[in-house]
Parts: C-alpha cells; structure tokens; sequence
C-alpha cells in the first residue's frame, strides 16, 4: 500500500532537541535561545499548543508570550512516558527504548506500563531504557542539575531511568514547584533545572480538557508561570514545555472489541494505549491483520505495520534491533476523536478516561516553547 501519514514541516523543532538546546544556551553556543546563566525547563505535562490556543482567555499571560513560531513537535507515540524520556536524554524512542504506553517485553506476552511497570513487573531502570539521561550526563561534568516535582515521584523507577544524576527536590502545587525552581536557579549559577508540573494531565484524563476543572488548572498554571517570570532574575532563561496534546473522546466514541470481534484475529497481544494500538501478531500474520484493520477502520484511523512506521522515521531516524521486537507488529493511530479497547479485559477503568492521547494529529504532537525570563521575546 502507499502509506500517507503527517510529515513535520521542514525545519520544524523537536521536543527531543530542547534540553541539548538549553545545555547550549548554558554553555554560550546557543542556538533557539539567548545565552543565560541559568535555565529552568518547565513541563506542564498535556498542554498542548492547540489546547492552548483554545482557551487563550484563560491563560493570558502565557498566550501573550506565544509567538506562531513559539512551537515544538513531540514525539511518537504522543505519550508521557516516550515524550519525557526522549525530552530527558535528547534522543529518539528507536534508541532509548521507550516506545509507547505499554510496550511488549520481547519474547513474551507482557505489555507493562511504561511509567509504573518499573515497580510493578520489574523493569529495570538502568537497562530497559538505554539511553544516559542527559541530567545524569551534565552533573558528571559538574553542572548543578535539579529536578523539582511531587514528592510522590521521588525514588521511582521511571524518575531513576530518565532523571537519575539531579538532585530531586519535592515541592507541593505547581505555583510551589516553579517557585523552588526559580530560587535553584538563581542560587546556582550554570544550573539545569527540571519542573514537572502533571496537574492539567491528570484532571483531562479524569474531566476532559473541554472541562471547567481543566479551564480552572490552565488559569493556576497560567498565574504561577507569570508570577515566576515577574520574578526571575534577568540572567535566568525559562522555557514552558509539554509532552503532549490532549483529545476529548466521550464513551460513545469508544471502540470495544469484544472476544468474537475479528479485529482481534490472529492478534496475540494489544499494547501502546486507546489513541494508539501496539498489536502484536501470530507469526506471519501482520499484513494480514492490518488489512482487515484498514478495511475496517482507515476511515478514521491510520494503520500501518511495523516495518511500515520504522521506513517513515515515527521512531526516530535510527531504530536499534534490542528496541525492534517492542514495537507493535500492526500499529493503529487514531485520526479522528475515538479510543480503541481491548473489551475482553476485566478491569473497565481505563473506559472512563475522557481526556486522551498517543497518535499522530496535530492537536496531540504539536506542543508550545515559550521562552520567558531570559529567553523571552524581545
């Protein structure tokens, strides 16, 4: 078949790029941002630019720093764990490993969460993601590296994978966070600083982004980061970053499989997550699957096989052959608002999840960079 699927623009930036660009900034070679003497990076984790832009009423002093240049590209698949890992170690899913959601553990039937599994099944910190965290990289080189978020993250398997070498500092709500980001910054000259602020994530999963409770987050985060800026010393730069996008899909726009739905033919194993399916297939069985997936479903999804999404670069440029087997044999991105379910599974909990992400439009990769403090406009 001839695969049609969205193509960054030419010189479009990288989610993956922006930490070495701060490292560059920091070191007088910069080439996004103004030198500084320190940097703070802030991630509002599913804010994307399209969110954004929608309730600009709501965030005005962010919107008012937001140029139409002022954007950035995520990675694929458009989800936490591959975004903040590749943010993290500056480089692609194809070599770091993270590649999804939930992802196969080669050779077995297992898909564990690629944020919890660490605990959960075992994944080793250290090994399963591949890549030397760039915090960990600048630290070793003397360079104060700090990381401020919730308390709860401190010591986990997914912090000690892509945040390892920094200093972790917990702090409360995100007005506290970007506060205690700010002083570090101040109080340490060359430092790199990472604020991680999940709040608006959390409430679109469980309201929506369309909601009032996440028009009432954007705001809080919006009054913080103007009041970070007013403060900031002129020689400490900042960037506002995120993960990812979100997408309303209401219940009735889910898609359930069930145990007799031919969809699951020959399928072995769903992974990745409902915007973007990871299926691993009987042996021999991936064009076969994905037809019967684009006869079905390419009026609203794009299907393609593994071999398919590596040709294209979605992983990166380079996909090494430890990372190939974790990748889904046949991939499912979803086009338009819907959310695929494995319908045989006992647990319901994730089919109340409204706010979603993980596939290939523009409302979920498309991310704002906004620089403030010593990165702002002029």
């Amino acid at each position: 078949m001839s695969l049609s699927l969205p193509a960054d623009p030419p010189g479009a930036r990288s989610l993956t790029d922006v930490v070495p660009e701060l490292v560059r900034s920091l070191s007088g070679d910069p080439h996004w941002f103004a030198p500084a003497r320190s940097a703070v990076l802030v991630l509002v984790d599913g804010l994307g630019r399209g969110n954004l832009t929608a309730r600009a009423g709501h965030a005005r002093f962010l919107t008012s720093r937001m140029a139409k240049k002022d954007a950035a590209r995520t990675v694929f698949p458009a989800t936490t764990a591959t975004a903040l890992t590749s943010l993290l170690t500056g480089v692609d899913a194809g070599i770091h490993g993270i590649v999804g959601y939930r992802a196969r553990i080669p050779g077995t039937l297992q898909a564990p969460n690629q944020l919890r599994g660490w605990e959960t099944d075992g994944l080793d910190p250290l090994t399963w993601q591949r890549a030397t965290p760039m915090l960990e990289r600048e630290a070793a080189a003397g360079r104060p590296c700090f990381v401020v978020s919730k308390g709860v993250y401190a010591g986990t398997g997914f912090t000690r994978a892509i945040q390892r070498g920094a200093t972790f500092v917990a702090a409360g709500t995100p007005a506290e966070r970007l506060e205690t980001a700010r002083g570090l910054a101040e109080a340490h000259a060359g430092a790199l600083v990472y604020a991680y602020v999940p709040e608006l994530d959390t409430i679109g999963h469980a309201r929506g982004w369309e909601s009032d409770a996440w028009t009432a987050g954007l705001e809080d985060v919006d009054a913080a980061l103007r009041v970070m800026h007013d403060r900031a010393a002129s020689d400490v730069g900042v960037v506002v970053t995120a993960d990812h996008g979100m997408v309303d899909v209401p219940a009735h726009r889910h898609v359930l499989m069930g145990a007799s739905d031919a969809l699951l033919d020959e399928v072995d194993l769903v992974a990745g997550e409902p915007r973007l399916l990871q299926l691993s297939v009987a042996d021999g069985a991936a064009e076969r699957v994905a037809a019967r997936w684009r006869e079905a479903e390419s009026h609203r999804s794009w299907v393609f096989t593994r071999g398919e999404a590596v040709a294209a670069g979605l992983f990166g440029a380079r996909v090494d052959a430890e990372v190939l087997p974790r990748i889904g044999d046949v991939l499912v991105a979803a086009r338009s608002a819907v959310a695929y379910y494995d319908d045989r599974l006992a647990d319901k909990k994730a089919q109340r999840m409204i706010g979603q992400h993980g596939s290939l439009t523009d409302q979920e990769r498309i991310v704002p960079l906004i620089g403030l403090g010593a990165f702002a406009r002029p």
